[in-house]
């Protein structure tokens, strides 16, 4: 079975052939990552932009003989309660050809200093660094990203991508049972 997604990222990549290995469904499988355009602004402050990021990386990838693509874009999602009116999250987007299903990440505030940065057009590595969170300014191409600096490691951008990923696939399985 081939599943396309739509980053050259291998943190990505890694993270969505961890989370299909967890599947039966999943049995044998061919992951191959193509560098696609979101479509959106480089960091989405809206989860309809968020949403049609990974909307677009998902159809953008798609070729004929996949059976899957997938499309991932971390952004924010309005939160008018929540300090500073903002939380990240990370969506996938899963396409079949003709369908779309989404998942989710858990959600985070990011702390004021990184938001002043985000309000100036900066995106949420850009803005960690320059915040001084991190004296790494290629956060979010690694491992743990601007997640695991705020959650001391607890969470790395991995497992956060893993988590959009298996509720994405919900829908998926469903299908197939």
């Amino acid at each position: 079975m081939k599943i396309t997604i739509g980053t050259e990222n291998p943190y990505k990549i890694g993270a969505l052939k961890e989370v299909l290995r967890e599947y039966p469904l999943f049995a044998d499988f061919e992951v191959v990552g193509y560098s696609v355009p979101s479509g959106v602004i480089d960091q989405p402050l809206t989860l309809d932009e968020t949403m049609l990021g990974a909307e677009n990386r998902a159809r953008r990838c798609y070729i004929p003989d996949c059976q899957f693509s997938v499309g991932i874009e971390s952004g924010f999602l309005e939160a008018p309660r929540a300090r500073g009116g903002l939380m990240e999250v990370t969506i996938c987007a899963i396409y079949d050809g003709s369908n779309l299903y989404h998942g989710f990440s858990s959600c985070f505030n990011c702390p004021e200093d990184i938001m002043a940065y985000l309000r100036q057009g900066r995106n949420l590595n850009d803005a960690a660094y320059l915040a001084g969170y991190t004296t790494n300014p290629e956060i979010g191409k690694s491992g743990d990203g601007v997640i695991s600096l705020l959650t001391r490691g607890r969470v790395t951008r991995k497992e956060y991508t893993k988590q959009a990923l298996r509720m994405a696939l919900i829908h998926v399985e469903d299908q197939k049972d």
